[in-house]
């Protein structure tokens, strides 16, 4: 990985999501929501507080976690489009 974040981001990979629906329905591409949750590729340090003591971060590498549709921005790294953001954005880990 090319990629380090910094202080509280992280790096998540979304995970696809399902082609068909539950009643047996392929969904075109067009019309697809982007998944809501995805890999935690990578992690900052985490937060500092004012006194300068390190916050240590709740997520890990490999973390499945679920974050919010507007969450986080596009970056592409080494060809793959993957989501950097505040680990505030994320809602919680999946287990």
């Amino acid at each position: 990985m090319a990629l380090k974040p910094l202080h509280d981001r992280v790096l998540v990979r979304r995970t696809e999501s399902d082609e068909k629906t539950a009643g047996g329905l392929i969904i075109p591409d067009s019309a697809k929501e982007k998944p809501a949750e995805g890999v935690v590729v990578a992690c900052g340090d985490g937060a500092r507080k004012d006194s300068g003591e390190l916050i240590a971060m709740a997520v890990s590498e490999g973390d499945k976690v679920l974050f919010g549709k507007w969450s986080g921005t596009e970056v592409t790294v080494d060809g793959e489009e993957l989501l950097m953001m505040k680990e505030s954005d994320i809602m919680g880990i999946l287990s």
